[in-house]
């Protein structure tokens, strides 16, 4: 290389030294002549908000049951099905009555002697008070007539418990609806062994349902009886978030999850059992830095903002956001002060320096 193109390249280095220089020590230096930007002002606020605690739950009938039977013997005939709407009284299925109806008749063939025994212990003993008060019985015959006469009575009060019962049973061979509801599962088919205890359908109550929420142990003071609290489903966002009032409370926490079960009745059945969903409860209030969101602009995987300075010009910062409130501004956790303005009505960020005109 020649000295002349040594020197050149010399020359430039310096220059550009002496350009990055300068650059550096004025850092609030602007390119000159920049086109003013219009837009409206925003003042950074700070509110003060509960914020909702989240506490997750699943939809239950207001009422079900598992309906059985005490009678033993076949299913002879399944009067519903799985959906089926059903009225209180209104038949389930039927059970073979023939070894049922045997035991009537054999309870009411037992009274029927009970009560033959105590018409002759009567006559007897009517006799012997009788033959007593002509002296021509003893006391003893006449207590022993009295004896029996109260044994008979009692086993005719115990002959007529037994076919009571005996009827009460046989009644249950159809087994029948304790009250309105819906069908949800049939658990025994035709030609199947009913026993007493065995689940044979399981019914929920068409009405309202709930909604039963796990509180943590933290959280259950913020819980009282007959309080309103948000719920929503996860199934169904459309629904939006809907009142609910707080039924019942459990009196004690599950030892395994640590969690009160708290039971939100609905006005409405809404969703399917067994849906998942949510309650909201009011936590303690925080405050939080919030901006309208049309001040937030993204651009390159960064969260931008434009403030207007001391001096009236733009500044671009970047921030960074946490959650969107209800009223169309959403919260800032760092890149901004209290009091700082935000200009809005801009398509995104522009050149730092750039004078600001309020609309």
């Amino acid at each position: 290389m020649s000295t002349h193109t040594r020197n050149l390249s010399s020359l430039a280095l310096l220059a550009v030294l002496v350009l990055a220089t300068g650059c550096g020590s004025e850092p609030g230096a602007e390119p000159p002549d920049l086109a003013p930007v219009s837009a409206t002002l925003a003042a950074v606020e700070r509110v003060s908000e509960a914020r909702a605690i989240e506490v997750f739950g699943t939809v239950q009938p207001s009422r079900q049951a598992v309906v059985s039977s005490r009678v033993s013997g076949p299913v002879t005939a399944m009067k519903v099905s799985p959906g089926d709407i059903v009225s209180k009284g209104q038949a389930l299925l039927q059970i073979e009555p023939d070894s049922i109806e045997g035991q009537v008749s054999q309870a009411e063939g037992a009274l029927a002697q009970a009560q033959a025994a105590l018409a002759l212990a009567e006559k007897n003993f009517n006799r012997y008070q009788e033959l007593h008060k002509k002296n021509a019985a003893s006391d003893v015959e006449l207590d022993m007539a009295r004896m029996q006469y109260e044994q008979a009575s009692g086993a005719v009060t115990q002959a007529q418990g037994a076919v009571r019962t005996a009827s009460s049973v046989a009644g249950e061979a159809n087994v029948v609806a304790p009250f309105s509801a819906r069908v949800v599962e049939k658990l025994v088919d035709v030609g199947d062994m009913a026993a007493p205890g065995r689940p044979l359908v399981r019914l929920e109550s068409r009405g309202g349902s709930q909604m039963r929420l796990s509180v943590r142990e933290t959280d259950i003071r913020r819980v009282s009886l007959g309080q309103t609290i948000l719920v929503s489903f996860d199934a169904r966002p459309d629904l939006g978030r809907i009142e609910g009032t707080v039924d019942e409370i459990a009196a004690a926490a599950d030892p395994a999850t640590h969690t009160f079960t708290v039971k939100v009745g609905l006005p409405d059945r809404q969703a399917a059992t067994g849906a998942s969903g949510r309650g909201y409860l009011a936590g303690d209030p925080v405050e939080r830095l919030v901006v309208p969101a049309g001040a937030i602009h993204a651009r390159g995987g960064l969260e931008l903002v434009v403030v207007r300075s001391k001096d009236g010009k733009s500044r671009t910062r970047a921030v960074t956001t946490g959650r969107p409130l209800a009223d169309g501004r959403v919260e800032v956790l760092s890149g901004l002060a209290e009091g700082d303005e935000v200009l809005l009505g801009i398509h995104g960020p522009v050149p730092d320096g750039s004078p600001v005109e309020v609309q």
